[in-house]
């Protein structure tokens, strides 16, 4: 299985809701920064995407433009979803938010992703404005 391949088999499973599949294609050491106040490790990124997913159904990534060189994947990301059900993101100070209908499009941010004995090993986005969780909970209403 190529990176590319990893990289996408790892996007659809946490879109799918098979957190069990995404669990074993992520490296326990796994680091995820750049949308975030603070870079997550394996299981706070986890815990943030089943969020996410519990409060929008519908989230996908929208990966597009891959290109692989060795064991890094860069990509673009567009975050789609639409809020029906509660967000309760486990970060601290962050409210729950009740469904509220609204519908959350973040603009495109380049990813890399990097990948270590076919697992995904870490996850950078380039921070962009209107981008991130902050995107989603200003789109969603929340002031900050």
């Amino acid at each position: 299985m190529s990176a590319i391949d990893i990289v996408k088999a790892a996007l659809a499973a946490v879109e799918a809701g098979d957190f069990k599949k995404a669990d074993g294609m992520i490296a326990d050491d796994m680091v995820f920064a750049g949308p975030v106040p603070e870079p997550l490790g394996k299981r706070e990124f986890l815990g943030v995407q089943m969020a996410m997913l519990t409060a929008m159904p519908n989230w996908k990534f929208n990966p597009t433009d891959f290109k692989e060189n060795g064991d890094v994947v860069t990509s673009n990301l567009q975050v789609t979803g639409t809020q029906t059900g509660e967000l309760s993101l486990p970060m601290p100070g962050m409210p729950k938010l009740p469904p509220s209908g609204k519908k959350v499009s973040l603009p495109k941010e380049p990813s890399s992703f990097t990948v270590k004995n076919g697992k995904l090993s870490r996850l950078d986005v380039t921070p962009t404005a209107r981008g991130g969780v902050m995107g989603v909970l200003a789109q969603l209403g929340v002031k900050m």
